[in-house]
């Protein structure tokens, strides 16, 4: 996962030519303009990308696979700087599909993916970042937070919207500055997605006194629950961007 940065916008890469059975679309804009290919279940929705796109001159849309086996073409052939995967397509087969992808030739995919569906909990926000998709997003996210979104990952970052974070807001009278040392060896761990058992075992404690340490934890930072920590973990590192 990339930490957020900024820089200026390296040109994309010349397409190659298309994987057979995927729509394609040549924009007349320079070469700067961020590739955009989207993968979805749903035709109208992709329809409604490319509408979007045509409006922005920055982001061109590239090609929209019709299936994940259509989409590995893509990301192997054509490389775009982001493609937009449908959480439709069902939570095991993307976290599948993304570990094949960041796994080919041994090498993590250049193409940033950018996750959505009608809605996205903490937990499978969580799993998609730690699978390797650089990008969280709603179906129902507004304009602005869609191109955000694309701009974002485009640029080698990672992005994720704030909705996700509905469950897990911290109360800044809570400073992490506040937990304990053991609390903060916890937390540590829970952000880096150990269970209970685990975490009982790596520190020499009880689960049981795990559980009382993460009772603490969400008392101390109003965040509810294991990954809201853990998400939060990744804001506060600055290697999720969120907006305001």
């Amino acid at each position: 996962m990339n930490v957020i940065s900024t820089g200026s916008t390296a040109a994309a890469p010349a397409a190659t030519p298309p994987a057979t059975g995927v729509a394609t679309e040549s924009v007349g804009l320079g070469p700067s303009a961020k590739s955009i290919a989207i993968c979805d279940t749903q035709p109208v929705t992709t329809e409604g990308v490319r509408n979007l796109l045509r409006g922005i001159t920055d982001l061109k849309f590239l090609t929209a696979p019709e299936s994940l086996a259509q989409a590995t073409e893509v990301v192997r052939k054509q490389s775009p700087d982001v493609l937009i995967l449908d959480k439709g397509f069902g939570i095991q087969a993307v976290l599948d599909w993304l570990g094949e992808v960041q796994a080919a030739n041994g090498t993590p995919s250049k193409t940033g993916i950018v996750v959505w569906g009608v809605s996205v909990t903490e937990a499978e926000a969580l799993r998609f970042l730690q699978a390797g998709a650089r990008g969280i997003l709603r179906k129902s996210a507004g304009v602005q937070a869609v191109v955000a979104c694309l701009r974002t990952v485009a640029g080698g970052r990672t992005w994720m919207e704030d909705c996700v974070f509905r469950d897990s807001t911290r109360a800044d009278r809570y400073p992490h500055s506040e937990l304990t040392a053991r609390e903060q060896q916890v937390l540590e761990l829970v952000e880096q997605g150990f269970k209970n058992k685990e975490i009982a075992t790596e520190l020499g404690i009880r689960p049981g006194t795990v559980k009382i340490h993460l009772k603490h934890i969400f008392e101390k930072t109003g965040v509810r629950g294991r990954y809201g920590l853990a998400l939060n973990g990744l804001r506060d590192r600055g290697l999720v961007s969120v907006p305001a």
